[in-house]
């Protein structure tokens, strides 16, 4: 599988830049995770193994993800089934030689809330705690020169698999690393992405520092995350879960989240998008069969959680490092 990434490729993209030595050195990194694995690693390989050998005549990244081109009845199906094979879809939609992959969120509405606000065209882009992918490849839809994606889920991995399988000439890499992993102050990226992690670390502070080192000078940070309402000293600290999920540390209110970043180093501070998550953008559907937000709310008031938090809002902010 390590094959499929096609490293050499990556390596010859970033020759002669500040990320050449860390290139270098990924073939032996992944080899090392790949002998520790999953114990589901093999099934989802053969999942991936499985797909039809279909070629894309139309590919569309700029307005959602879709690939279409020649496919009859029985390869669509056998598509379908491989895809299947990599349940549960989190991030999407993907439109496939006519399979939709009904992912359980609507990642095209937070992507349109987060687009217009940016230029990525020409730039090397690093997403943190990428997913299955979803947004590298609108990254490269919206011009990004190169996107460069980590995340440890092993089945994020094969799902981003799926997708290079049919568009294998295209700058993006999905890397099954955390950013713990990554060397300190890499310092190469042009733009880098964190959407959906802040509150999942224990250390809010230290990934920012860690996000800004990976950075090049007047570099651009995208930031999206949890957030609560209440002034620059307002921060929630579930007792236990929030919205169900046990991983949840720290909700920054806007200006909170605002001063963390001033204090982290970075300057020119704004936030662009703040939006409550509907039970239309995450919800369960034939591809992620678990329960959804809808299962994680007050069913009798939707402004709170079904621990009787506030109920999920996310902000968008865009920094940059001096």
């Amino acid at each position: 599988m390590i094959r499929t990434l096609d490293l050499d490729a990556l390596q010859q993209r970033l020759a002669g830049t500040l990320l050449q030595d860390w290139a270098a050195d990924l073939p032996g990194q992944l080899d090392a995770k790949l002998a520790v694995g999953h114990g589901d690693l093999e099934r989802w390989s053969a999942a991936v193994n499985a797909l039809p050998p279909l070629q894309p005549a139309q590919i569309e990244l700029a307005q959602r993800f879709l690939l279409d081109g020649p496919c009859d009845e029985a390869a669509r199906a056998a598509l379908k089934t491989a895809l299947q094979g990599l349940i549960p879809w989190r991030k999407g939609p993907f439109e496939l030689f006519g399979v939709h992959v009904d992912t359980e969120w609507r990642s095209d509405w937070k992507w349109s809330r987060v687009a217009p606000h940016l230029d990525l065209r020409g730039r090397r882009v690093l997403d943190v705690g990428c997913g299955n992918g979803y947004y590298q490849w609108r990254m490269l839809g919206a011009g990004a020169d190169s996107v460069v994606g980590i995340d440890p889920n092993w089945l994020f991995f094969c799902q981003f698999l799926a997708m290079k399988r049919f568009l294998p000439e295209l700058p993006a890499w999905h890397l099954p690393l955390a950013l713990e992993e990554l060397p300190p102050r890499l310092e190469g990226f042009d733009t880098v992405f964190s959407m959906g992690v802040l509150y999942h670390r224990r250390s809010p502070i230290d990934h920012l520092f860690d996000l800004k080192d990976c950075l090049r000078r007047g570099g651009e940070l995208v930031l999206e995350t949890l957030v609560v309402e209440g002034d620059a000293q307002q921060v929630l600290m579930p007792e236990d879960r929030y919205a169900q999920m046990r991983n949840v540390w720290f909700l920054p209110s806007v200006p909170a989240l605002e001063l963390w970043l001033r204090r982290a180093g970075f300057v020119d501070v704004r936030c662009v998008d703040v939006s409550y998550t509907s039970v239309e953008e995450q919800r369960s559907t034939e591809w992620m069969r678990f329960q959804s937000l809808p299962e994680f709310l007050d069913p009798a008031d939707h402004s709170r959680t079904i621990e009787g938090l506030p109920a999920p809002a996310r902000a968008v902010l865009i920094a940059r490092k001096p």
